[in-house]
């Protein structure tokens, strides 16, 4: 983990695996609620978090040096959660398996369609971090091995509340926009909606279950 000045007031952790970055976002975001860090923002990314808003960048980075031996040795321990109390705080999202890019991830896969849904049905997911479009979530679960490529060419238009996949992730458009990911369903679950308190649905370290609509 490296630590680098982003400007006056922010600092960038430079992590080395998704699972780092996942621990610091657990940590950082435990430490600001009780009290001991003092972040405007906290940002997870795929490789680095963004410390943002800070009144002290010279301290908060000392503090960062000193929690890293912990926060990276919770990467290794095994975790001891509740099952049933993990399954109780999923967001299920109803898909509807329709997308017009389904039997072309089987043929990726080597599987036929019903095991694409299958497998995404049986995944629990894990929001990794947001971007691209405000309340779109990158989702991780899938094994590596199942990696997808983007289109060649990117739709023009792709229709909010299309359950994608590219690469390691799975995602979710929020809005209506242009996009390059392989289309598997859509759902009607609204994403992102400014007047509500978060705007975004699916936040950065949120489980996510999705089931056949």
């Amino acid at each position: 983990m490296r630590i680098r000045p982003v400007g006056a007031h922010a600092l960038l952790l430079d992590c080395t695996t998704p699972a780092l970055v996942e621990a610091w976002r657990s940590e950082l975001w435990r430490r600001r609620e009780q009290g001991d860090l003092i972040a405007v923002e906290i940002v997870p990314a795929a490789r680095t978090v963004l410390l943002d808003g800070l009144p002290d960048p010279t301290t908060t980075a000392q503090q960062l040096t000193r929690w890293a031996s912990a926060v990276t040795a919770a990467t290794t321990r095994p975790t001891q959660a509740n099952p049933e109390d993990d399954d109780a705080a999923d967001v299920v999202v109803p898909v509807s398996f329709d997308g017009p890019d389904l039997p072309n991830v089987a043929q990726h896969w080597g599987v036929d369609v019903s095991a694409v849904r299958h497998r995404i049905t049986s995944t629990r997911f894990r929001v990794a971090f947001c971007g691209f479009a405000p309340g779109f979530p990158y989702l991780t679960g899938l094994p590596a091995e199942l990696a997808l490529p983007r289109l060649t060419t990117p739709r023009p238009r792709v229709p909010a509340g299309s359950v994608a996949l590219a690469g390691p992730y799975a995602g979710i458009y929020p809005g209506a926009s242009p996009g390059g990911w392989q289309l598997v369903g859509r759902t009607d679950l609204v994403l992102f909606d400014v007047a509500a308190n978060p705007p975004a649905r699916l936040n950065p370290g949120t489980t996510v279950r999705m089931v056949a609509a």
